[in-house]
């Protein structure tokens, strides 16, 4: 990380453009949902393997996006609690369709609906 993190507010934006190209978010949100489903699976069937499995799936397909799509290093080593709740947020923004302004602020574009 080239910024010095020192607030949840600044590893967000920081997060976000660690996370520029659709694919590598692609990839998150599919590790991030899979990791959510196995983690529930597990605790339904109480196998504790899968609950083991959860986190490898979760970063696991993550941790090849950055390395194969974005050349980056995972904020998940510097900051791993704010990374997770990062992870989650961008697929419950994603999920809810309101992940785009928030890349839009993050990465210097201009949103497409214009404040009054």
């Amino acid at each position: 990380m080239d910024e010095p993190i020192d607030s949840y507010a600044a590893f967000w934006a920081h997060y976000l453009r660690a996370h520029r190209r659709p694919q590598t978010r692609a990839l998150h949100y599919a590790s991030t949902a899979g990791a959510l489903l196995l983690l529930a699976v597990a605790l339904a069937i109480w196998d504790w393997r899968l609950a083991i499995a959860a986190p490898l799936l979760g970063y696991g397909l993550a941790w090849i996006g950055h390395a194969a799509l974005e050349g980056n290093r995972p904020a998940t080593f510097g900051h791993p609690l704010w990374s997770l709740l990062s992870d989650l947020r961008m697929l419950a923004l994603f999920a809810t369709g309101r992940l785009g302004p928030h890349l839009d602020r993050c990465l210097g574009r201009k949103s497409d609906i214009q404040a009054p």
